[in-house]
């Protein structure tokens, strides 16, 4: 019996809030090609599984070494530590599975609690501020 297995994206905690955010721009052309292809299945209603390191996002990023992030030396556990909030923010835990819709749901009532946390000094912050800026303007947040 052959079965055919629904395609899965996986995303580590951070992403479900940052990627929301996203405008085009990326470390290189390869990981901003592989986000929007993240973005595109999860928009169309793929299924989501909360990973708990290197996800979908991360596999295309330069400074992806096995499972761990060398941004920086202290990058690995900064990670892990904004993941963890982001779940707890979110209302979700790891490996479990999840609609994009329900995500973007939640990010306005999360969103000024996340940025004083973790976007002040975020080196994607002029990034996602060209995106949230129109979304102030229009009351969303």
């Amino acid at each position: 019996m052959n079965l055919l297995l629904k395609p899965v994206i996986r995303l580590r905690g951070h992403h479900l809030i940052c990627l929301h955010f996203f405008s085009g721009e990326g470390y290189d052309s390869e990981f901003v090609e592989n986000l929007r292809k993240v973005l595109k299945r999860a928009e169309a209603g793929e299924e989501i599984e909360v990973s708990s390191g290197a996800d979908d996002v991360c596999r295309k990023c330069p400074h992806l070494r096995g499972e761990r992030c060398l941004y920086d030396k202290n990058a690995e556990d900064e990670i892990r530590e904004m993941d963890w909030s982001a779940l707890k923010l979110l209302g979700l835990e790891n490996r479990r599975k999840v609609k994009w819709v329900e995500i973007r749901e939640k990010i306005p009532g999360i969103l000024q609690g996340w940025s004083k946390d973790y976007c002040r000094e975020c080196d994607w912050r002029t990034v996602c501020e060209q995106v949230i800026m129109p979304l102030k303007h229009q009351s969303v947040l």
